[in-house]
């Protein structure tokens, strides 16, 4: 099995989300189609970064961490560049 550990950036309220699956694509597209209680109304959502394990423990603990305000933290600075370029066209959509 494959297990997916991802992160999503709203482009509406410009916060990040943080999931596991072991289908990154069928997911993708149910957040995408608003089928995700927790980003239904945080639409649209970019994939930013995501991360394969090829054991699920492995997986619900990293997830776990990255939703910890240390791993968000750690997260955001990893993802700086990315974050502030979406940020950038963001505003530019406005």
């Amino acid at each position: 099995m494959r297990y997916y550990v991802y992160t999503l950036n709203s482009l509406k309220d410009r916060c990040l989300y943080v999931g596991f699956t072991k289908n990154l694509k069928e997911r993708l597209a149910c957040h995408t189609r608003g089928k995700v209680r927790s980003t239904s109304s945080r639409r649209p959502l970019k994939l930013v970064h995501y991360e394969y394990f090829i054991n699920e423990k492995d997986a619900c603990n990293r997830e776990v961490f990255l939703k910890s305000g240390y791993g968000r933290d750690n997260l955001k600075k990893a993802l700086k560049l990315t974050l502030d370029d979406y940020d950038y066209k963001y505003r530019l959509d406005d």
